[in-house]
């Protein structure tokens, strides 16, 4: 299927949110309201719902998304920034259900992607000056400053916990959650919807869409940014319940002597991916997607579908950048490209099968 030029267009006005965006291809005759949350816009949109329902319901998540922000930001005060202070100090700290459940998640992710998704680099983050809200000014950490931090090994997978306890055996480790918080925050905020009565809905930020129910008679459909140009190299038909999410090298970077300078770091290393400029995951987790997006940037065109495969994701579109596309059958089924066609030629590369699964650490 190609996209129509109606959809191309309001795909290209909607992509101002991010590296996938909702298509609108219905008179705008539904609730919409937009919030700025986790860095970025984030737009809820409710499809057949009465105005009053529609606003109570999305006043409700739209709450469930400022407590996200506000109780997961590792550099404001709040409860993850309790925790990683309790953390540094050596100390057990007592956290919410929510942020604990969070936290066993984004562990499980961590050691299925081999280590490559690790929100326990915090100080590499704040190194680099990819904590900020705005992008890093003055000239990159030096090697000798991120060879300290990265011999420190700060991992996922040396938290502990108990029942709502958490340790870590490693006081290195400070949590940023940027890398999976939206994915999960997407779907919190969708089960508040569904909660107040709304079955059909999508929620949009910033590189991540997640979809309750269907827009009337056809599915949620988003686009999927070029990260070369202003346009769009796919679209995509969501069923309900799934989330697509993208990352990639090309919104929050800077530039020094004719380098960009991603804020997606490879823990291995201490520094910015190479090679890759965006990854979009389909999948019916909001928190996994997200996550392994990330961890498929890092991965790179030769270990992604291994990683990808130990992570449990099927539905994959990457870009390397030479511009070279690569797709899984599972994505490649699902792609709808737009007027003109794929921006390149699709590489279809399917998954191995016999991937061992990973021993993680069980409280």
């Amino acid at each position: 299927m190609t996209l129509p030029r109606r959809a191309f267009l309001a795909a290209l006005a909607a992509l101002a949110l991010g590296g996938v965006a909702a298509l609108r291809l219905e008179p705008a005759s539904d609730r919409r309201e937009t919030f700025y949350l986790f860095g970025t816009l984030v737009e809820i949109e409710t499809h057949g719902v009465p105005e009053r329902t529609a606003r109570a319901a999305i006043a409700r998540a739209g709450q469930s998304l400022q407590a996200a922000h506000r109780d997961w930001h590792a550099w404001r005060p709040g409860e993850l920034e309790t925790l990683n202070a309790a953390i540094a100090a050596g100390r057990p700290q007592r956290v919410d259900a929510t942020l604990a459940a969070l936290l066993r998640e984004g562990r499980r992710l961590s050691c299925a992607s081999g280590g490559l998704f690790d929100p326990a680099i915090g100080q590499l983050i704040g190194a680099w000056g990819f904590h900020a809200d705005t992008l890093p000014e003055g000239d990159p950490p030096s090697a000798a400053a991120i060879a300290a931090l990265v011999a420190r090994h700060p991992r996922m997978t040396d938290l502990r916990f108990d029942g709502t306890e958490v340790r870590a055996l490693n006081p290195a480790v400070q949590l940023d959650l940027g890398a999976y918080a939206k994915g999960a925050a997407l779907e919190m905020a969708a089960a508040e919807l569904r909660a107040a009565g709304v079955e059909d809905a999508v929620l949009n930020a910033g590189g991540g869409v997640q979809v309750i129910g269907r827009h009337g008679a056809r599915p949620w459909r988003v686009a999927i940014r070029d990260p070369f140009q202003w346009g769009v190299v796919a679209g995509v038909s969501l069923r309900p319940g799934e989330a697509l999410h993208t990352s990639g090298n090309y919104e929050r970077y800077f530039d020094r002597g004719g380098v960009r300078f991603s804020h997606i770091l490879d823990p291995r290393t201490g520094r910015p991916m190479q090679g890759i400029v965006s990854v979009s995951v389909l999948d019916t987790d909001g928190a996994r997607a997200d996550a392994a997006a990330t961890a498929l940037c890092i991965a790179g065109r030769e270990d992604w579908p291994r990683v990808a495969a130990a992570m449990g994701v099927r539905a994959v579109l990457m870009i390397a950048d030479d511009g070279a596309v690569f797709a899984t059958p599972e994505m490649m089924a699902r792609l709808e490209p737009a007027q003109g066609g794929y921006p390149a030629p699709v590489q279809v590369v399917s998954l191995p099968e016999d991937v061992a699964p990973p021993s993680c650490p069980e409280d």
